[in-house]
């Protein structure tokens, strides 16, 4: 449990800023959600599959260069038209989602159930990376730094975590560490935010001392050359966490989900070598239930309510 010293007054006052920064931030997200899914469509073209997919590569076009055959793939075996739009931040999916202006995305965790939860999105099946359909939240550190034990021997460090909407890059640490009764915002000197990729160069070019990533993403970028092994330390690593889900739309036609499903389920190790980025290979199938462990650290949070 965290524990709150403020007076009642001052937590009524900051609970209120925090609604509305909560409502405001939500907004902002929501025109640019809504300026990127919602540009006219043409009569003929409204049988199209609107495809999207979360910031998973360090820029808009690579991810759409990395994902985009994966995508045209499944098209193809439905027979549709397509168009695929690659949201700037995870909350963005979320919200497209729940808005109905995406019917198929491949999104993270933490926004899967966000989506969920506004809006009924529902999960279809689990991405494997390397055949496994987990993977790790990991909090990297300056290298020399003495942390001997986690988190205590980082107390008043500089610590970013990634935006909201990112599983690992929020989510987990933040709830990993409100179990262990410590407020990250007061604990550390705290940031959020950032990208995945931000962060790593961050915390390697010694702009904060620590910074959250996942092991598949850190894993990445040393393959890329972008960043040493020895660039940062792993001081803290997470319980595994169910991969990416495909997730369609609340309302999503039953017999085209029941179609998209087989079509993703039957991708084979070989052919995700040509239609899905490097490392991944495959899909297992999945449900709602597949993602409590996440839906459970956001009720823990606070940041969605346990449906009745």
């Amino acid at each position: 449990m965290l524990h709150d010293y403020r007076s009642p007054r001052q937590s009524r006052r900051r609970a209120s800023l925090t609604r509305r920064s909560v409502v405001a931030g939500f907004g902002a997200i929501m025109v640019a959600t809504v300026s990127l899914f919602a540009s006219p469509v043409p009569a003929e073209a409204e049988e199209k599959l609107r495809f999207a997919v979360g910031p998973f590569q360090p820029t808009p076009s690579d991810t759409r260069k990395a994902y985009e055959p994966f995508f045209k793939h499944l098209a193809d075996a439905l027979g549709r038209p397509y168009e695929l739009v690659v949201t700037n931040d995870w909350a963005g999916i979320s919200i497209a989602l729940a808005n109905g202006l995406a019917d198929v995305a491949w999104m993270g965790p933490w926004g899967y159930v966000l989506a969920h939860h506004e809006g009924g999105a529902e999960a279809i099946a689990t991405v494997k990376y390397d055949g496994k359909p987990s993977y790790h939240a990991i909090i990297l550190a300056r290298p020399g730094l003495a942390i001997a034990k986690w988190p205590d021997d980082a107390k008043g460090m500089r610590l970013s975590l990634a935006d909201v909407g990112s599983t690992s890059g929020w989510l987990i640490p933040t709830h990993d560490l409100m179990m262990r009764g410590i407020d990250p915002k007061t604990f550390f000197k705290y940031r959020d935010g950032a990208s995945h990729a931000a962060n790593v160069t961050a915390v390697t070019s010694g702009q904060v001392d620590l910074a959250s990533d996942y092991d598949r993403n850190f894993n990445a970028m040393i393959e890329r050359g972008v960043v040493k092994r020895g660039d940062a330390d792993i001081v803290w690593t997470s319980n595994p966490l169910p991969n990416d889900p495909l997730v369609v739309r609340r309302g999503f036609d039953a017999e085209l989900k029941k179609k998209l499903q087989d079509a993703v389920l039957a991708i084979t190790e070989e052919q995700a070598k040509t239609l899905m980025p490097r490392h991944y290979t495959g899909w297992v199938k999945a449900d709602h239930a597949s993602y409590k462990l996440v839906e459970d650290a956001g009720i823990a949070v606070g940041r969605v309510k346990p449906k009745p």
